[in-house]
């Protein structure tokens, strides 16, 4: 399991209504794209900062763990709106208004992450998938993101697997021979994800499966005072930004 799905397991808000983590989280998201990103964006990612090391429960340095891989994609994004090509100046240039660009769209991008991640950090995928269906999304759409969400783990106990049986076969002592282990290593997980697909379905079909997988949905009702709280958050954010 991947560090950010075993904390949203244990989180403190694992038992409240997927709906109301989803209209905390997009909406932080949505405030952080629409507002100005001086000072919107800036109080967003401090709220959402807050929320999750506070409520929510989220530990500091898992939030860092997961935060750092879209915080790279953010500044990658913004570091070539630093320049621009062609004119008097030369082929590649500065920018005029590059690095304020640059900043309101790492102001903007790394804040709407932030509050996507709060939404992962407290809501299993488990218990989202099933409601997708009562919102109207078509069940064999569902069943097939159940199924590709569960063999995604396989494969990686899989991989995880075969890289430290190759590992202690001394199979990384080199640059060429970490290569081969490589192609190897890809080849075995391409095998083992078919391998993987006909033995589920032929576990389905033993089991009378008929095109729908039924499953257990933890009972949770929409609290009126957290949407409350909620929809204030975001009112306050929206009054003292504008």
């Amino acid at each position: 399991m991947l560090p950010i799905d075993a904390a949203a397991h244990s989180s403190r808000w694992r038992r409240r209504h997927p709906c109301e983590k989803a209209v905390l989280g997009f909406g932080l998201t949505l405030c952080a794209v629409c507002l100005p990103p001086w000072p919107g964006a800036v109080l967003v990612a401090a709220a959402t900062l807050a929320v999750l090391l506070g409520p929510a429960g989220v530990a500091p340095r898992q939030l860092w763990r997961a935060w750092r891989i879209p915080l790279g994609f953010c500044v990658t994004g913004a570091v070539p709106l630093l320049f621009q090509v062609g004119g008097a100046d030369g082929f590649v240039t500065l920018a005029p208004d590059g690095p304020a660009h640059a900043g309101q769209l790492l102001l903007r991008t790394s804040a709407a992450s932030l509050g996507v991640l709060l939404f992962a950090f407290t809501t299993p995928v488990c218990d989202v998938l099933p409601r997708l269906v009562r919102a109207g999304v078509p069940g064999p759409v569902v069943d097939v993101a159940l199924v590709m969400y569960r063999i995604s783990f396989l494969l990686l106990d899989a991989v995880r697997r075969v890289r430290e049986a190759q590992a202690a076969r001394l199979g990384l002592t080199s640059r060429a021979a970490a290569w081969r282990s490589l192609a190897g290593l890809g080849a075995t997980a391409f095998v083992r994800a078919f391998d993987r697909a006909a033995r589920l379905q032929t576990g389905l079909a033993g089991r009378g499966y008929d095109g729908t997988l039924r499953v257990l949905v933890p009972p949770a009702t929409v609290s009126g005072r957290f949407l409350g709280a909620t929809g204030a958050l975001l009112a306050g954010l929206v009054a003292v930004t504008l």
